[in-house]
Order: C-alpha cells, then structure tokens, then sequence
C-alpha cells in the first residue's frame, strides 16, 4: 500500500480504502487441524501468524478466526459443507492487487493444498 492511512481506514486523501474478505481454503477444517496438531507445532504456527499479521499492520481490519464445521443451507434445506473454508480474514487496501500483495508469504500457504481466496467487499445500494 502506499501513502499514509488512518485508524479508520481512510487515506489522507479522503478516500475509503476497499475491504477485502479474504477466505482460507484447505483440505481440513481448522477444528480438525488444530486436534492433530501437537502443541509444539500450534505454537509454531501461531508464531507464524502472527509474523504475517505484523507485516500486514493496518491492512488487517479484522484478523479473524479458524472456522469449525458448518452447514450449507438453501431452500430445500441443510447439509454438510464440503468447500473446505478454514478460516477467514478481513483486509483493506486500495486495491486486489494490494490486498494480494498484503498476503505474500502467509503461513496458510505452507500447508500441502492450501490456497487462499479474496473477494473485494461491495457497497450495498442503498445503505
């Protein structure tokens, strides 16, 4: 990102920086992966987590958490997620490119299959 920022996000130009929800996507769900994981190796990625985010600073709206299992709902009714959503982020940065940029090197990365998706947050009409 460039140019200054303050605490609300906006750039000193005035404009609102964009938001971004950024998606982690593996092949456990965050529940089932932190069970298997031995406390030396939590510690370590958690370690790992935390380097990114202070290399994110105040791209990070809000950092997020692991997400456990959930249900896909529709009209007809529920059933078991299959999308392997692990866990989720909010970013802000002037663009996609920014928020991309801003997720260079992120621990989620290191796990075998994973892969992170960001979707740029649009403005409801009317509100």
């Amino acid at each position: 990102m460039t140019g200054a920022h303050n605490a609300a996000g906006t750039r000193e130009t005035g404009q609102a920086m964009k938001k971004f929800v950024v998606l982690y996507i593996a092949a456990q769900s965050a529940q089932a992966q932190m069970t298997q994981s031995s406390p030396e190796a939590a510690q370590e990625g958690m370690k790992a987590w935390m380097t990114w985010a202070e290399r994110a600073g105040e791209g990070i709206v809000d950092l997020g958490t692991p997400l456990g299992t959930g249900k896909d709902i529709t009209a007809s009714g529920a059933s078991e997620t299959t999308t392997g959503v692990a866990g989720y982020t909010i970013l802000q940065a002037d663009d996609l490119a920014g928020a991309e940029a801003l997720l260079d090197g992120h621990p989620h990365l290191m796990m075998p299959g994973a892969s992170i998706q960001v979707y740029e947050s649009q403005d409801m009409p009317g509100m």
